[in-house]
């Protein structure tokens, strides 16, 4: 079972279509983008990610205008009253055609994209849906944390914990939906150096940070029957003006939950000639946080699959020796393929091994 389809109401068919439009213009006067989803393109003019600014919070849960990149990012692995697996991501991506746009009208040059999935064993169902900042469609606040796109939205219900306390998510698609209370009594966790997160040996970097200590509950509507659930889940928030090099083709991303309590996330950005650059975070039970290099990290796919008419490798053996981990991972459904304007895989994910647990494996650039 797989679907897939892109909302668009009147007014966001328009906001689109007026935004595309004005991307075009500016990709007439500018070099062809590089890298996954133009990633890597030139960041000529938009702010420069460097170490040592200092994050704060709720302050910097909102926008970031003058950086041209930016996401917030939630995934949580779930079960219900049976004891089926369940995972559900939801995403909002900003996007500046220039920098410093903070407009509340149609001049406003930040591009709006989100992203909605729900997968279970047998299935994946997802949808897409596009704004145009500065006219109330879509967009994000700082304090208390909102961020919508249309109807989907994630938004903070009090001040603790940075805000982060308690959440509420909700979005729905064709045949699926769902709405998920998020609980936390921990810090966001930064990673790299205070939040500073470098991506190429060139130095690429990225503001990162998660929240990756909520606990879920809430339900998942698919066909028209209600489950009821519970889990963990995961928040990234990341803004970048240039967070690849122009020779990296895509990522492969891992944020894990062991059982023990830790928590744990991996990257590795593939570079075309073959080499990559991982990095990643070891979160302790109680929050503390652990920067891994790339002489921490293994990463070996370990089974693919056909998705897409693509060769994925959606099975994966991880191992940090330092650490004593060596796991294996699989999917919970192999065919996770989001067919999205710029498409990747995204799933829930099983492992086991010297930990187990549950989490979530984001691939793109195949």
């Amino acid at each position: 079972m797989a679907y897939g389809g892109e909302r668009h109401s009147a007014s966001a068919f328009l906001a689109l279509l007026a935004g595309l439009l004005l991307l075009a213009a500016c990709e007439a006067e500018t070099p062809p983008a590089v890298g996954f989803a133009g990633l890597g393109g030139s960041a000529a003019g938009f702010a420069r990610v460097a170490p040592g600014r200092a994050l704060g919070f709720p302050a910097d849960h909102g926008a970031h205008p003058d950086y041209r990149i930016e996401w917030w990012y939630l995934t949580a692995n779930l079960e219900d009253a049976q004891g089926r697996a369940w995972g559900v991501q939801w995403t909002l991506f900003r996007n500046a055609l220039q920098p410093g746009s903070h407009e509340t009208d149609w001049r406003n040059q930040n591009l709006w994209m989100g992203h909605a999935a729900l997968t279970g064993a047998d299935g994946h169902r997802y949808a897409e849906t596009f704004a145009r900042g500065g006219i109330g469609q879509a967009g994000v606040m700082a304090e208390p944390l909102q961020a919508w796109i249309d109807d989907w939205q994630l938004a903070s219900h009090g001040p603790a914990n940075g805000g982060l306390g308690e959440l509420e998510l909700n979005a729905r698609g064709a045949g699926f939906g769902y709405r998920l209370r998020l609980t936390s009594a921990r810090p966001p966790v930064l990673h790299g150096r205070k939040g500073f997160s470098q991506k190429s040996a060139q130095g690429q970097a990225s503001y990162y940070y998660s929240q990756p200590f909520f606990q879920a509950e809430g339900s998942l509507l698919l066909d028209g029957q209600r489950h009821a659930v519970t889990g963990q889940a995961w928040l990234d928030h990341e803004w970048s003006s240039q967070p690849l090099a122009p020779d990296q083709q895509g990522w492969d991303w891992f944020s894990l939950h062991l059982q023990t309590g830790e928590k744990l996330m991996l990257f590795q950005l593939r570079q075309a000639g073959g080499a990559h650059y991982r990095a990643g975070t070891w979160i302790a039970a109680d929050g503390q946080a652990q920067s891994l290099s790339e002489a921490d990290i293994e990463m070996v796919p370990v089974h693919f699959s056909r998705v897409a008419g693509r060769r994925l490798p959606t099975a994966w053996r991880l191992r940090i020796p330092a650490k004593a981990f060596s796991i294996d991972t699989t999917p919970l459904q192999e065919q996770a393929w989001m067919a999205t304007r710029f498409p990747y895989w995204e799933g829930p994910i099983r492992f086991s091994g010297s930990h187990q647990g549950v989490g979530y494996l984001e691939m793109t650039g195949y």
